[in-house]
């Protein structure tokens, strides 16, 4: 009977877990030369925000610090209610809390955003743990200086969170991001 229960509840889980509705409203553009991030809701921007990238260059080989190119998703969230700041190790937050420019402390921060790869190209991005997330050194964004995952300012990483789901389109591309009239990459 036991067992019954336990077959019964883990089929409802998978069907559940399989129905979660992917954001398909959302896009991220993430343009490696200008270390910036342009945000779209159908098609029309609605944020932009400064980024670090890899400081090691581009790529997807397994064992790299690379930044993968080309097309991805949110493929999961962490941090929720996490508090600015908070630190993540292995995706749990940790309790202790960094403050923005603290001297010598470069850990994951704030919300992860983690990616999955749609392409040949960057298919090991997931399993090589490529996130967008905060990080308490703010004074280096727009440097590429990242070990591979790209980097935000703990407020704007709050604000991306909330804003875009699972299943959201991100592009990282080699290329200035095609701004609209009016609107500046700084």
């Amino acid at each position: 009977m036991d067992v019954l229960k336990i077959t019964a509840l883990s089929v409802l889980a998978l069907l559940f877990a399989s129905c979660v509705v992917k954001d398909r409203e959302h896009q991220l553009l993430i343009s490696i030369p200008q270390q910036r991030m342009l945000v779209l809701k159908n098609g029309t921007p609605i944020g932009m925000y400064p980024v670090s990238t890899s400081k090691f260059g581009v790529g997807d080989r397994a064992g790299s610090y690379d930044t993968p190119l080309g097309h991805l998703e949110i493929a999961r969230k962490f941090g929720d209610d996490a508090p600015s700041g908070e630190v993540f190790k292995s995706r749990k937050p940790t309790g202790e809390v960094v403050l923005p420019d603290s001297p010598g402390r470069d850990p994951i921060v704030t919300r992860i955003l983690w990616l999955k790869g749609l392409e040949s190209q960057n298919r090991d991005a997931y399993s090589r743990c490529i996130y967008i997330h905060g990080t308490p050194e703010e004074r280096n964004l727009g440097k590429p200086v990242s070990f591979g995952c790209i980097r935000m300012r703990s407020a704007d990483v709050i604000n991306l969170y909330n804003t875009v789901g699972v299943g959201a389109k991100v592009d990282i591309i080699t290329t200035p991001l095609p701004l609209p009239e009016g609107m500046s990459p700084n």
